[in-house]
C-alpha cells in the first residue's frame, strides 16, 4: 500500500507532538529528581550518540563508496564541518543549554508555554527573512490565535513572574531562546534542503564532539556542580532514554520529516498544540487542577493551526 505524502506528514505530526507533550510532562515529574538540568544534557547527548554515531558511519561510509567526494566530518556526520557545527549548535548544544538553564529558575509549565508556544512565531519571522516565506491573512490569524491560545494556557503565570521579583523571568527568556534556536534550527534545515537523518546525525555527533568531553572534564574534576555521582543507575538510564532516544533521535527524525513535508512554518503551527496539549495530560496524570482558560487554549491553538496549515500549498509553507 502506498501512503500519500500528506499522510506521512501527518504520521510524523503525531509522533513528534506526543513526545513533545511527553517531555513537558516529565519535565514535571522529574523536576525534583538528583541529576541537575545540565547533568540531563550530558546523558541525552550520549545517549542519543549511542544510536546516531555508528548510523552515521555507516551512513558516511555508504555514500563515499557510492561517491568518493561525499562531503562529511570526521567520518561520522553526512554533513560538512560547517553545516555539522551550524545545525548542532542550533538544534542541539545551543537549544539544549538555553531550555535546561531555564528549569534552574522557572517552572516546567512556562517551558511547555514559552518553547513550542512561541516557536510558529519566531519560525514566520525567520522564514520570512531567510526563506522569503509570505505570511498571507489566514496565516496571520492563525499566528494570532496561536499566540493567543498559549496566553491562555500559561500566560498568567508568565506575567506573573514578571513583576514578582523572584527571578522567575529569567527562566522565561532562556526558554524564549531555546524556543528562537530550535526555529532557527528548523529554518536552517528547509533553507539547506537537509534531509531527516543527515541532519539529526550532525547535530548528535557535533553534541559528542563538543559539550560531552567539555563537560565531562568539568565535571569529573569538581568544576561545577553535578549530581552524576549521587544519581542512581535507574534515573541515568531513563533520562537517557526519554531526552537522548526519544527527544533527539526518533522526534528529531520525525521532525525534520515533517518540515520536509509541511514547511517550516506550518510544522511549527502544528506543533502549537503541545502546550494545552500537555497542560491537560497534566491534570489527569498529575492530578494539576484544571482551569477553563486550558480548554479556552486547546480551541484557540486547534483553531489557529486548522486556519494557518491550510493558508498555501506546501511548495510555498
Amino acid at each position: 500500500m502506498t501512503i500519500s505524502r500528506h499522510t506521512a506528514g501527518v504520521f510524523y505530526a503525531v509522533i513528534t507532538v506526543a513526545i513533545w507533550v511527553s517531555f513537558i510532562i516529565l519535565a514535571r515529574v522529574m523536576a525534583h529528581k538528583t541529576l541537575t538540568p545540565f547533568d540531563i544534557g550530558f546523558v541525552r547527548f550520549i545517549a542519543a550518540a549511542l544510536v546516531l554515531v555508528p548510523w552515521g558511519i555507516w551512513w558516511v561510509r555508504r555514500e563515499r563508496a557510492a561517491n568518493p567526494a561525499a562531503v562529511s566530518w570526521l567520518g561520522m556526520s553526512p554533513l560538512s564541518f560547517k553545516l555539522s557545527a551550524l545545525v548542532g549548535v542550533l538544534g542541539g548544544i545551543g537549544y539544549s543549554c538555553f531550555a535546561y538553564s531555564g528549569f534552574f529558575f522557572a517552572p516546567a509549565s512556562h517551558a511547555s508555554v514559552l518553547m513550542p508556544g512561541m516557536l510558529p512565531l519566531w519560525t514566520a519571522m525567520l522564514a520570512f527573512i531567510f526563506l522569503n516565506t509570505p505570511v498571507p491573512p489566514r496565516r496571520a490569524i492563525g499566528l494570532a490565535l496561536i499566540a493567543l491560545g498559549a496566553a491562555f494556557v500559561g500566560g498568567a503565570s508568565v506575567f506573573r513572574s514578571l513583576s514578582s521579583g523572584d527571578g522567575i523571568w529569567r527562566g522565561d527568556a532562556l526558554f524564549l531562546c531555546a524556543s528562537f534556536c530550535w526555529a532557527s534550527y528548523t529554518v536552517v534545515t528547509r533553507k539547506n534542503a537537509l534531509a531527516a537523518i543527515p541532519a539529526t546525525i550532525a547535530v548528535s555527533v557535533f553534541a559528542l564532539m563538543t559539550y560531552v568531553p567539555i563537560y565531562g572534564v568539568l565535571a569529573f574534576t569538581s568544576s561545577i556542580h553535578t549530581q552524576l555521582f549521587a544519581a542512581p543507575w535507574s534515573e541515568i538510564v531513563l533520562q537517557g532514554f526519554l531526552q537522548g532516544v526519544l527527544s533527539v533521535v526518533i522526534s528529531g527524525i520525525t521532525f525534520v520529516k515533517m518540515v520536509e513535508i509541511f514547511g517550516p512554518v506550518r510544522s511549527t503551527m502544528i506543533t502549537s498544540v503541545v502546550p494545552p496539549v500537555s497542560a491537560l495530560g497534566a491534570v489527569f496524570l498529575l492530578g494539576e487542577p484544571m482551569h477553563w482558560s486550558l480548554l479556552v487554549g486547546l480551541v484557540l491553538a486547534t483553531i489557529g493551526i486548522g486556519f494557518g496549515v491550510k493558508s498555501v500549498t506546501p511548495a510555498k509553507a
